[in-house]
């Protein structure tokens, strides 16, 4: 079997658990024609937990955060249209695991041999990025608005203040640094939450120069060797249900429950176009 490993990697509530729980539905229902890749076997892993996450995602209703300490690996082998297996790991590493490696330049001997995959599928949820903020900008706001300005208010620095993207470029510098840097890799930026960005008429690549201007130059100026694309993708379809069984419900998860095909919901916009297959990206991880 020829082995391939992809890491899913993302700052906290990236979307993450979202993705790998529609895949796992896209590929065990196989009710979409013409994936890239077929569902074999499940090498490694719970498949109670894949179930749970999945059935979590029919039902409209938000996942549960991983825990710091909830660590799952899932290992699946996947087919290509040759019928050559291939499997492909995904570690379900909580976002606060990629937090402390920036924020505490460390991390856990079990996270760092998960970071050694050879492809990266890099999580950025295009409706919660923090944006770069001017001293002068806030001053100026402030004043149009009436606002006293504080005096001798200093706020303590925090690596947590920082724009993401600092926060992703120091991510994938740190992957290109020993002990974790295994050579030139492949990545795929994966804007989730695409339909919240779908607003700003803009195509996932025009989207990263225009929020992550800083991400966009490290990577196409190339000086860390990745081969990267990128993509956006609304795995969910829509608002869902919180996850508190206990809080009112969403007009729009109950008319995604009511679809025949579920995965009719995912749309991947890549540079091929729309589809429901969320193997395509995988694939292309794994040349």
């Amino acid at each position: 079997m020829s082995e391939r490993s992809i890491v899913i990697i993302g700052l906290p509530e990236s979307g993450k658990t979202t993705f790998l729980a529609a895949l796992w539905h896209l590929v065990t229902e196989e009710d979409v024609d013409g994936m890239a890749l077929r569902f074999h076997t499940l090498a490694r892993g719970n498949a109670s937990h894949l179930n749970q996450i999945a059935a979590r995602w029919r039902d409209a209703r938000i996942q549960e955060r991983t825990g710091i300490s909830g660590n799952r690996l899932v290992s699946m082998s996947l087919l290509d249209a040759a019928d050559n297996p291939v499997r492909v790991t995904f570690p379900d590493v909580p976002g606060e695991a990629y937090r402390r490696l920036w924020e505490e330049r460390d991390c856990e001997p079990e996270i760092a041999e998960i970071l050694n995959a050879g492809g990266v599928l890099l999580f950025v949820h295009s409706d919660t990025i923090d944006l770069p903020s001017w001293l002068v900008d806030e001053i100026e706001q402030a004043k149009k608005l009436g606002i006293p300005l504080p005096v001798g208010g200093e706020v303590p620095w925090h690596p947590r203040l920082a724009p993401t993207q600092v926060q992703l470029v120091d991510l994938l510098q740190t992957l290109r640094q020993p002990p974790l840097d295994i050579g030139p890799r492949r990545l795929v930026i994966m804007l989730s939450a695409w339909d919240k960005a779908e607003g700003e008429r803009l195509a996932p690549p025009a989207f990263l120069d225009a929020k992550l201007p800083l991400l966009a130059q490290y990577l196409r100026q190339n000086i860390d060797g990745w081969t990267w694309r990128v993509c956006g993708l609304s795995a969910q379809g829509g608002e869902y249900d919180p996850a508190e069984s206990d809080k009112n419900s969403v007009p729009e998860a109950e008319e995604l429950r009511q679809m025949d095909r579920p995965s009719q919901r995912i749309r991947l916009i890549a540079e091929s176009g729309e589809s429901h297959d969320l193997t395509e990206p995988l694939a292309w991880l794994m040349r």
